[in-house]
């Protein structure tokens, strides 16, 4: 049955898309030259004048002292600097849009265990966060499902096209599980600590008999696969048909965790899993048991702009964690956790940057890690001919809040520098025109 909307929540909507109508400006395609810029390639080194090519969809060519085919259009890169997109590996970025109405949140679903609902299903490609996003230069996000305790299946877009499946890159990324916590929620959680270690034990006999039932139809499925004329083929189950892309090692098991105890509890229980890969997210403690992680081989998405996790820790910490991880040798990338703040990515990545994880594996952070964290580092992360056309033109280091992002390629498109946020602020810089 459909939802009765007010009169109130239809004029919302209706200012919220009429915003986004305002952006009318298309993008371009075609040949492109960009001359004369440095040029960080991310995996071989920086190129001091340098020229990138474009055709159509993909880089062509990266070097100096090239001739630049009359069919070009050329983008003097005097000064400037070229850079990979950059990813960001968890948001809810097409999942969110306005909090107030359910309507437009559809990054949750009811129930515990839902690794049949996929995120690429739910993306809005008109929300008026992308465009903010994607000026910001941040071309590629993983939205991922947030809810109960297998959220479902994240998905990897670029940030252009006007349908989910022209901004896919990957469909299904993957299988987000929200870890069960041994701690409480904040001051205002008024569980006492045996209630709070019962319903953790709950919920993991609840995932752990999930898991095991979905293990059992995997085996059962294969085995009628491969000698299908000897047995009656199974009953096919919704949500274990679905749990068999982690089966197969197809897709990996983004764990969201974050506490000391819990990190430690999710080792433990990924130890025990054969021929699964796993990512932990969040991980704000992590730097306390960064030797483990690394030991286990698993990677992590972390951000820095929060606050430290306990009230004795130093405040530098958040600021530390990514550096102090990779230090131990985990490979990291960067994830804000946002929806209409993941422009801020950079940021994160600043501030990591400048407390021990270095410039360098700072970029990495946000570029060729990523890439090959969600097995597209054929594709993105990096600026090498055959690869995907997704880049960055900037004043500067795209870490100092004084550079400008000039202008973005996102799979060969040379976008729009045009958001709401920009065009509010042409709006409202000349206010006494009106008066005049």
């Amino acid at each position: 049955m459909l939802k009765k909307i007010s009169p109130i929540t239809l004029l919302i909507l209706a200012i919220h898309f009429s915003a986004f109508a305002q952006i009318v400006e298309k993008p371009g395609i075609g040949n492109f030259a960009i001359t004369n810029a440095t040029i960080h390639t991310i995996t071989d080194g920086t190129i001091e004048d340098g020229v990138l090519l474009i055709e159509d969809h993909k880089i062509t060519l990266v070097g100096k002292n090239v001739r630049i085919p009359d069919t070009y259009k050329v983008i003097d890169g005097t000064g400037k600097h070229v850079y990979p997109g950059f990813i960001d590996s968890k948001t809810r970025l097409g999942l969110h849009e306005i909090s107030s109405i359910s309507l437009t949140v559809d990054h949750n679903e009811i129930g515990d265990f839902n690794p049949h609902m996929l995120a690429f299903t739910a993306i809005n490609p008109h929300s008026a966060s992308i465009p903010v996003t994607r000026v910001d230069g941040i071309t590629t996000v993983l939205s991922l499902p947030t809810s109960g305790v297998i959220s479902g299946k994240a998905v990897l877009i670029d940030l252009w096209g006007y349908s989910p499946e022209q901004m896919a890159v990957k469909k299904s990324a993957g299988l987000h599980l929200e870890w069960p916590s041994t701690m409480r929620g904040g001051f205002w959680d008024s569980r006492t600590d045996q209630q709070v270690q019962e319903q953790y034990r709950e919920r993991m006999k609840k995932l752990n008999d999930f898991w095991s039932k979905a293990e059992f139809y995997h085996r059962m499925m294969t085995e009628y696969e491969n000698n299908p004329e000897d047995k009656i083929r199974p009953d096919k189950h919704l949500k274990y048909e679905a749990m068999r892309e982690v089966f197969r090692g197809e897709i990996p098991v983004v764990i969201s965790v974050d506490r000391e105890r819990d990190i430690k509890n999710a080792l433990e229980w990924s130890k025990e899993k054969d021929n699964i890969d796993f990512i932990f997210a969040g991980v704000s403690e992590g730097w306390r048991l960064a030797d483990e992680i690394a030991e286990a081989g698993i990677p992590v998405i972390v951000n820095t702009l929060y606050t430290p996790t306990r009230p004795y820790d130093n405040y530098q910490r958040p600021y530390q964690n990514p550096g102090l991880l990779a230090e131990a040798g985990v490979m990291v990338v960067i994830g804000t956790n946002e929806v209409e703040n993941v422009r801020n990515a950079h940021w994160h990545a600043g501030f990591a940057a400048s407390y021990g994880l270095g410039r360098e594996e700072a970029l990495k952070a946000l570029t060729i890690n990523a890439a090959r964290m969600w097995g597209v580092d054929d594709r993105l992360g990096s600026l090498e001919p055959g690869k995907q056309a997704n880049l960055i033109i900037t004043t500067g280091d795209p870490f100092e809040p004084a550079t400008q992002i000039e202008q973005v390629f996102i799979n060969g498109y040379k976008i729009p520098m045009v958001s709401r946020q920009n065009q509010l602020y042409k709006q409202f810089i000349d206010r006494d025109a009106v008066n005049q």
